[in-house]
């Protein structure tokens, strides 16, 4: 059976908004076995973003225990999760997030350089990469030289530069026409059946069917959690 990766253990994430304190998450518990995938779902202010924050290491819970590979990343200062961040953890954002000075072959390089591996095995990691998403013959255009599709294929090749132990999505296909949407998808689903762990956030239904388990989040709590 697959060992647990991610563990959340009755979590809560509250925010000081002048007078008000708002309570994001209210009690969330749940595990993520290794090479599954889930799409988190809800509508707008149900608590998704709060919840990729914690779940990216960009933030801390309020109360309640978050274990990732085993490691409990609750109460860990900020070098500690930046650390965790670097080496456990890829992301893939809905801007992309690449850096235009830099090509394909470079920006997939990023994360290594600030572990300080040395340059020829960065860009030898990178190469490969570049030509498991089917981006060979870019490597050297920059990021304006590429479509909406091509330059997400880059930022996933990013996240898996470092071989997380979790990939993590946010609205991944948000920006792209529906036929490079479809293009993106079917790279998740070879991840996924190469034995990556994906989360994704989105509030679209097609790509959240595409997942195997689909969490839905409402007014903070976990309102259904199905296997598909």
């Amino acid at each position: 059976m697959p060992k647990s990766i991610v563990q959340f253990n009755n979590v809560h994430k509250s925010y000081q908004m002048g007078t008000f304190l708002v309570e994001a998450l209210r009690g969330v518990t749940f595990d993520i076995a290794e090479g599954d995938y889930i799409s988190i779902m809800g509508s707008s202010g149900c608590g998704k973003s709060t919840l990729l924050n914690l779940l990216g290491c960009l933030d801390r819970p309020t109360t309640g225990h978050y274990l990732l590979g085993g490691e409990d990343v609750s109460a860990m200062d900020d070098d500690s999760l930046s650390a965790v961040r670097g080496a456990r953890l890829g992301f893939i954002f809905q801007s992309y997030n690449l850096i235009q000075q830099l090509s394909v072959v470079e920006n997939i390089e990023i994360p290594l350089y600030y572990q300080d591996r040395p340059e020829a095995e960065s860009r030898e990691r990178a190469t490969i990469l570049a030509k498991r998403v089917g981006l060979e013959h870019r490597l050297d255009h920059k990021p304006f030289e590429l479509s909406g599709g091509q330059q997400q294929r880059v930022a996933i090749a990013r996240a898996l530069v470092n071989d997380p132990l979790v990939i993590l999505a946010d609205e991944p296909t948000g920006n792209l026409d529906s036929t490079s949407g479809v293009e993106i998808l079917k790279v998740f689903d070879e991840l996924h059946a190469q034995g990556k762990t994906l989360i994704i956030v989105t509030h679209d239904p097609t790509v959240g069917r595409r997942a195997r388990r689909t969490i839905r989040l409402r007014d903070g709590h976990i309102e259904s959690d199905v296997r598909h």
